[in-house]
């Protein structure tokens, strides 16, 4: 399926959630099996040629990407939340919001040193979640192949705040 086959399941809704922004609802994609299977094979190909240990998928819809792409990787699947959602010892980083900060949570033990990860995550718009993702990965030692994204929104100029990291984005508005 084509980027522009899987961006006609993408819906524009425009003015939320405040005036003069374009929400891109991802729900019809998900909502279309060949559509969600498209993507998550898109994006796993794009890492294929990498020895990937494990695929961090951003809460939440990170989840619903990243879990079938680290079965296609033949990698281990591993969450980060938003604080106080998890029920063992985490590493936690806090970030910047537009409107204030938030607060990112992994299980210690969830990867280890020299590990060989991809980040996923539905949208990159301005790179702070993400970023904070990279950080929580790297803080434990692990090395960031890359990140992968459905989504990217390049006016929000998300990559400058990632650095040099390797970012694949299958649709871009």
């Amino acid at each position: 399926m084509s980027s522009k086959s899987l961006a006609d399941h993408i819906r524009a809704i425009p003015d939320y959630p405040k005036p003069g922004v374009t929400f891109r609802d991802i729900t019809p994609l998900l909502g279309n099996g060949p559509a969600l299977a498209a993507a998550v094979d898109q994006m796993a190909e794009r890492f294929a040629a990498e020895r990937v240990d494990r695929v961090i998928g951003i809460e939440a819809r990170g989840f619903i990407l990243g879990a079938p792409v680290a079965v296609s990787l033949g990698a281990g699947f591993v969450p980060v939340r938003k604080a106080g959602k998890l029920p063992w010892a985490v590493v936690r980083e806090e970030y910047q919001l537009e409107y204030g900060t938030d607060k990112l949570e992994i299980h210690r033990d969830a990867i280890h040193p020299d590990e060989r990860v991809v980040v996923i995550d539905d949208v990159l718009a301005t790179g702070g979640t993400a970023a904070a993702t990279c950080r929580l990965v790297e803080t434990l030692g692990a090395t960031i192949v890359g990140l992968g994204m459905l989504i990217e929104l390049k006016a929000l100029n998300g990559r400058s705040v990632l650095g040099q990291r390797r970012i694949e984005s299958l649709l871009e508005f």
